[in-house]
């Protein structure tokens, strides 16, 4: 039997580009790790539609077992699931998060994405 929050998830991944599953909005992150997350997009400029798991409970378990990954946030990008913030700290640091968004077609600031690497080298 498949999650009832599954159709949800989809229908929000299938019609955005980029979606971030995240603890609070893009705005009022209420967690560290989606705070990290979120702080990536922002700053590069990333269009992204924010999921706030915090309210609705089905959202927030059916994540977990729609991707198969046991933490959140999440990122998706046109459809796929690309992680968590582990990840996408990683990805952003390695130059791979902008190798991404290009092949996906997803605007970003590159200047912002080479600040962050430059900040944190």
């Amino acid at each position: 039997m498949s999650d009832p929050s599954h159709a949800a998830i989809r229908t929000d991944i299938d019609t955005n580009d980029v979606v971030l599953f995240m603890k609070g909005t893009s705005q009022m992150p209420q967690c560290g790790f989606s705070s990290r997350v979120a702080g990536v997009l922002n700053y590069m400029g990333v269009a992204y539609k924010d999921v706030n798991v915090l309210a609705d409970e089905g959202v927030r378990n059916g994540i977990k077992s729609f991707s198969d990954w046991p933490t959140i946030p999440q990122l998706y990008v046109t459809g796929e699931f690309v992680g968590g913030c582990d990840i996408i700290t990683e990805m952003t640091l390695s130059g791979e998060l902008d190798t991404l968004f290009q092949e996906k077609g997803v605007e970003f600031d590159a200047e912002a994405a080479e600040k962050i690497r430059s900040a944190n080298a």
